[in-house]
């Protein structure tokens, strides 16, 4: 499809009803392609506000806005806010008002059956523990989402735990009892070129694809069905010219869900990206791991290294903070979504969207602030500190694993530093897994590079 046939499908009365009516209060993306055929997430306005739709007409206007990037996919956040007016609102917990349980099945074309099959599972086990009308499910493309409607759950269970808590915690609960069967499903598609995935990807910042948007590749769109329909279902109802999609994903009845959300809190415990500091919750984008054998995940790993990269090449350290939080977003995204394409510049140019800077051959957007971004979101040195520092801090002395990254980095061919593809194979992937006994290693030798 071509721009303007994308702006005429979003034109659609009930296109447009059904999206604006499920993004409405939700923090909503849209994606589309920027220079050199980069994928492009714009999830901020032209005043640095959060991204919002609020009636259908403001549908086609969010398309026409971005028309230069020929947007095809609009997403909303899994969390439902009472006011969205700031970057302060989405990390304000209290704002949060609802929150969506959702399961990403992601599987392929060619084998959608099986994820199919594995939609079904999630579904009647949600039915077995007492949510029937409030189930919904949406094929996105190459899988689906199972859906538990967010006003499922009564007042007086909100009232005692955050909504994000409870979608978190039911969603991991639910995976952990099906963890065998899913697996069994999973082997079937595992020598196809898109093996079958199932995930908890509930998380503050998180976002799906609204009901009735386009895939952001395939002219699929995303149609709604409900568990009766799951035996029937069919991919071609997803074709533009067929459109075959139950909006009756609407319905719900509150406190279908309390029963299975008290047994998940009271395993799983609250969603894991809260970090309690002197008696105040403040959030991180990451769960944090808590395992027996405490490790720095590999988040954490690309984003220490690419801010030393850039420091030891640049002598910026509020940059380098920016660029190293930049570039571990930007790839733990391609990792899930696209192949990355390696700019071969240098230097610094100017696009319609801003600026791209260069280190070697590797490229990124800065914003006017002259900090990096992605879409329209800057990574700021103090974002880098709490999504980054804070949580490597719980694991050793930040101050220890940056000195370790740079003189890491120290004893690496400027040439390496300076290539994309050399910088991720020779020296992230060799440590992305044993950082952390490199640091020890270290304090106890002070001799290991």
């Amino acid at each position: 499809m071509d721009f303007k046939e994308v702006l005429k499908y979003y034109s659609g009365e009930n296109v447009r009803r059904d999206i604006a009516e499920y993004c409405i209060d939700r923090w909503v993306a849209i994606e589309g392609v920027g220079q050199e055929g980069y994928r492009v997430f714009i999830r901020y306005d032209s005043d640095g506000k959060p991204l919002t739709v609020k009636s259908s007409s403001e549908v086609v206007d969010v398309i026409r806005r971005y028309g230069g990037l020929k947007p095809r996919t609009i997403y909303a956040s899994v969390n439902l806010y009472s006011n969205l007016q700031s970057v302060d609102d989405i990390n304000n917990l209290s704002r949060i008002v609802y929150t969506s349980p959702i399961w990403d099945i992601d599987g392929s074309i060619e084998n959608w059956k099986f994820t199919i099959e594995a939609a079904r599972l999630i579904a009647d086990f949600l039915e077995r523990e007492g949510i029937e009308k409030s189930i919904f499910l949406k094929w996105s493309g190459r899988g689906v989402h199972v859906h538990v409607h967010e006003k499922a759950f009564s007042k007086s269970l909100l009232s005692k735990y955050n909504p994000l808590d409870i979608a978190y915690s039911i969603v991991e609960y639910t995976l952990r009892r099906l963890k065998e069967k899913i697996l069994d499903i999973a082997l079937k598609t595992k020598s196809t070129s898109r093996p079958l995935k199932v995930e908890n990807e509930i998380d503050l910042k998180r976002v799906f694809t609204a009901p009735l948007s386009l895939h952001r590749e395939i002219d699929l769109c995303c149609v709604c069905f409900k568990p009766d329909e799951i035996d029937s279902f069919d991919i071609e109802w997803a074709k533009p010219n067929v459109l075959r999609h139950n909006s009756t994903w609407r319905n719900y009845i509150e406190g279908e869900g309390d029963l299975l959300a008290e047994k998940a809190l009271n395993e799983v415990g609250r969603y894991p990206g809260w970090i309690e500091t002197k008696g105040v919750r403040t959030i991180v984008t990451e769960p944090i791991e808590k395992t027996k054998t405490a490790r720095i995940g590999r988040f954490e790993v690309m984003a220490l290294l690419q801010a030393a990269r850039y420091y030891l090449l640049t002598g910026n350290i509020d940059r380098a903070k920016s660029f190293g939080l930049n570039r571990a977003i930007f790839y733990a995204w391609a990792k899930k979504h696209v192949k990355t394409k390696t700019p071969s510049k240098t230097g610094i140019e100017t696009y319609t969207e801003g600026s791209m800077e260069y280190i070697g051959d590797e490229g990124a957007y800065i914003s006017r602030n002259g900090y990096f971004m992605i879409g329209n979101e800057e990574q700021k040195p103090v974002d880098y500190d709490r999504q980054v520092a804070k949580r490597i801090s719980l694991i050793v002395p930040y101050e220890k694993a940056w000195e370790t990254a740079l003189e890491y980095l120290k004893g690496i061919p400027k040439t390496t530093l300076l290539s994309q593809q050399k910088f991720f194979n020779r020296v992230y992937e060799p440590v992305r897994d044993s950082f952390i006994e490199i640091i020890r290693k270290r304090e106890k030798q002070k001799t290991l590079f």
